[in-house]
């Protein structure tokens, strides 16, 4: 199974996440499909950096978000005109 999920990347005490595709029984920081965005949560307020058309394509094809990706999505995301 594929899964949307954060890797951590920032040095000691200073967290900075990437957004990415990953197969669900790899490691956290394991080599990962796809980069499909950024979390910065030391900026204020944080910042959040989101490729929507590819979180889209990653869901269409049966990947699931964690938890806190889909409350990030769900946050960050720009609301898409009718």
């Amino acid at each position: 199974m594929v899964m949307i999920r954060l890797a951590r990347v920032g040095a000691t005490k200073k967290p900075f996440y990437r957004i990415v595709v990953i197969e669900k029984d790899r490691a956290r920081n394991g080599r990962s499909i796809e980069v499909v965005g950024t979390y910065d949560p030391r900026t204020n307020p944080a910042s959040v950096k989101l490729q929507q058309e590819r979180i889209q394509y990653w869901i269409g094809v049966g990947a699931q978000m964690s938890d806190r990706v889909a409350k990030l999505v769900a946050k960050f995301s720009a609301p898409v005109a009718a």
